[in-house]
């Protein structure tokens, strides 16, 4: 299907299997007509007779005039829809042998079967929204938190896009004085702004593109999960861990050093802040060849972790902790650690580490007496004693994934990027201003300067979509969609 293709009229069912109620949109020219030959009214006008933003209770009819559904038909005209199109959407009971007539007798008729995303493509086409908030529908359908329904309709209400009109204005004014400056180079004694004016306007354009770029740590983290790896020695309790933490069996769990030999993902809410965690193949010395692709992989997510859980066996801590320091420790510079101790309950009564998990002692305690056992660790380190196989000890991690995600609560004022394709554009868009300071502050001819500034301008524009014209950008942007939005 070509993406510009908006001249043919589109189906499809809008609501998901199993619901009492089913509904089809129909779009395009010839959407009012098509659908007011398989409908009749139960009294009154036709549909092509009758206003926009009414209901009509009626029925869905074959040619040979059988009855497929009672049904109510909203009616929509161009400009004011979705779609910017002529629409209707009717709603009937949510069969999916009926739905599948109606989408046969509209197709019979002369509509198309609409693509993944094509009705809110139509939208983007004909200007009732721009592309980033085209692509916040997708991310307001996908929500699963508070924060990041408010993030989607923050964006979807135009939030981020007044912020990019905001910084397009003063793009273009401080465009618009470097080519004055370059009309007139052979009037001296014309000033249209002298070089600090242009700095210090270069400066907050540049303070506002980076606090943008900057957001989208957060922004991605809320969208995606906080990225947690679980890391450890073979057989240290990690599978088991992460079975405990999703109360259910995730991943296998068996006594046989090396049974996860891939990374295992999957995600869970915490606190209102969604996590997602990762099940890595144990770490150890090994001339297995898939064994050994699974802990290059472990290291390449410890890597992209915000939070690393080092899972360390209780009965061999201290074993364990000098063995693969030199490996973890290194690659969480910068990150969130905490050592799991695990295991707890098969600790001996005289063992010290058991003495901690039984003390009455305040938890600051304890922890500095668990301390005490690893070698060299480092001082902002948390660890926390459990036993993931019992269950016991989970809330106080819990409690720590928490605070280390750290995540802002949002409003629906906030401004925080979340899609990559912005935060790409964004970053592009940092470095063109950047390079306009810098040719400012060397004094570069005001030709060299403009052009960068051009390219700033340019890459702002990819985000709203006011340059892109490519049918492979804009199919990659929908195809992700789901049918009937």
């Amino acid at each position: 299907m070509n993406i510009l293709q908006t001249e043919d009229t589109i189906c499809a069912i809008a609501t998901a299997q199993g619901g009492a109620i089913g509904t089809i949109r129909v779009s395009g020219p010839e959407a009012i007509t098509i659908t007011d030959r398989i409908f009749k009214p139960v009294s009154g006008k036709p549909l092509t007779e009758r206003a926009p933003y009414t209901l009509t209770f009626g029925h869905i009819l074959t040619p040979e005039g059988e009855i497929i559904d009672e049904v109510l038909v909203s009616l929509f005209r161009a400009p004011h829809s979705y779609t910017g199109q002529d629409s209707t959407e009717i709603s009937c009971h949510g069969s999916s042998y009926i739905l599948q007539q109606v989408m046969q007798l509209l197709i019979r008729q002369g509509c198309r079967a609409a693509g993944p995303g094509e009705y809110t493509q139509r939208a983007f086409l004909n200007g009732k929204m721009d592309l980033s908030q085209a692509e916040a529908v997708a991310d307001l359908i996908a929500s699963t938190s508070a924060a990041t329904h408010r993030m989607a309709m923050n964006q979807m209400r135009g939030g981020f896009s007044r912020e990019l009109a905001t910084l397009r204005d003063k793009l273009l004014h401080l465009t618009s004085l470097m080519e004055l400056e370059l009309d007139f180079s052979d009037h001296e004694e014309l000033e249209f702004a002298d070089r600090s004016e242009l700095e210090n306007i270069a400066h907050q354009i540049e303070h506002v593109i980076h606090h943008l770029v900057d957001t989208f740590s957060v922004g991605n983290a809320l969208k995606n999960g906080v990225p947690v790896a679980i890391v450890g020695e073979t057989n240290a309790g990690k599978s088991t861990l992460l079975n405990a933490l999703l109360n259910e069996e995730r991943a296998i769990v068996s006594d046989i050093h090396g049974t996860t030999r891939d990374v295992i993902e999957d995600t869970m809410n915490l606190g209102g802040i969604t996590f997602r965690f990762i099940d890595t193949a144990g770490i150890r010395e090994t001339t297995d060849t898939i064994e050994s692709l699974g802990i290059e992989r472990s290291f390449q997510k410890l890597d992209q972790a915000d939070i690393v859980l080092w899972v360390i066996d209780a009965t061999c801590a201290e074993e364990q902790y000098r063995q693969l320091a030199d490996k973890i420790l290194p690659r969480c510079e910068g990150k969130n650690l905490i050592i799991v101790l695990n295991k707890v309950d098969l600790l001996s009564p005289t063992d010290s580490l058991n003495k901690v998990t039984e003390d009455t002692k305040s938890t600051d305690e304890q922890i500095a007496r668990l301390k005490t056992t690893l070698p060299d660790l480092p001082e902002d380190t948390c660890v926390l004693s459990l036993s993931a196989k019992q269950k016991e000890g989970l809330s106080s991690l819990q409690k720590q994934l928490v605070t280390f995600a750290a995540l802002p609560d949002l409003s629906q004022n906030d401004v925080v990027v979340s899609n990559i394709r912005h935060y790409e554009a964004l970053s592009r868009a940092l470095e063109a201003i950047h390079r306009v300071q810098d040719g400012l502050a060397m004094q570069l001819s005001g030709d060299l300067v403009s052009q960068d500034l051009r390219e700033c301008l340019f890459h702002l524009a990819e985000i709203v979509g006011g340059e892109i014209t490519n049918d492979e950008v804009l199919g990659n942007i929908f195809k992700h969609f789901c049918i009937g939005k």
